[in-house]
């Protein structure tokens, strides 16, 4: 599902070059869930966003389903993100002037699919994350735990294969954190989505089925 091959990260500041992450080898198999945990600074967002097709590596190998993400195009790059990828952040990224039921639909217009068809799969995927009710609210009119379930929901729209999470309890309570967590992992078991999460939060880890430890760019741990 996911490889990565002797990847290497140098971000360029100025004259300076900052190396993000060295000589990284990592292969992810389709249905695990997979934690990768690091302190601030780690290189763990860095590579979460190289498997999410969001950045290239310097150097070395990034794998989607075979396909190494360095010889595809700007355009080929954003269908695998929309098709087979979602993603779920700290920060929730909601549109403040959509109701919940619109930014669910919103991946789903950038694919063409029709309203109706939209509107139905919305619907469906806030039932799941327990939030039909709610389906015509604005962000500002729900709380914290609420606007994450709206965006996991959001980030299932397309039917992906892989979803990557970002600290995704970062910003929440431990209630709210845990229910967000069990729905991810409900995700994992019963539809088989392959996850791969990045946190600095050891309790997290008992959801996953493997743990990987990065510190200074470097895979230390798995």
């Amino acid at each position: 599902m996911i490889e990565l091959i002797n990847v290497t990260k140098v971000y360029k500041i100025g004259v300076h070059e900052v190396v993000a992450l060295k000589n990284v080898n990592l292969k992810v198999e389709s249905g695990e869930f997979i934690v990768i945990m690091g302190p601030s600074g780690s290189g763990k967002s860095t590579l979460l966003y190289l498997i999410g097709c969001l950045d290239k590596p310097t150097r070395g190998k990034v794998l989607i389903e075979g396909l190494d993400i360095s010889k595809l195009s700007e355009r080929q790059l954003t269908e695998l993100r929309r098709d087979k990828i979602g993603f779920i952040f700290q920060q929730y990224y909601l549109i403040p002037t959509l109701t919940a039921l619109e930014n669910v639909e919103l991946p789903m217009v950038f694919k063409g699919l029709p309203k109706a068809k939209r509107e139905r799969r919305a619907e469906e995927l806030l039932e799941m994350v327990g939030l039909k009710e709610k389906k015509d609210r604005k962000p500002n009119e729900l709380s914290g735990g609420e606007q994450q379930r709206v965006a996991i929901a959001r980030a299932l729209a397309n039917n992906p294969d892989i979803l990557l999470c970002d600290e995704p309890t970062g910003n929440l309570d431990t209630k709210s954190g845990k229910i967000v967590m069990d729905i991810i992992k409900r995700l994992n078991v019963e539809e088989g989505v392959t996850v791969v999460l990045v946190t600095h939060n050891p309790f997290l880890c008992d959801y996953a089925d493997r743990v990987i430890k990065i510190r200074d760019g470097v895979v230390y741990a798995d």
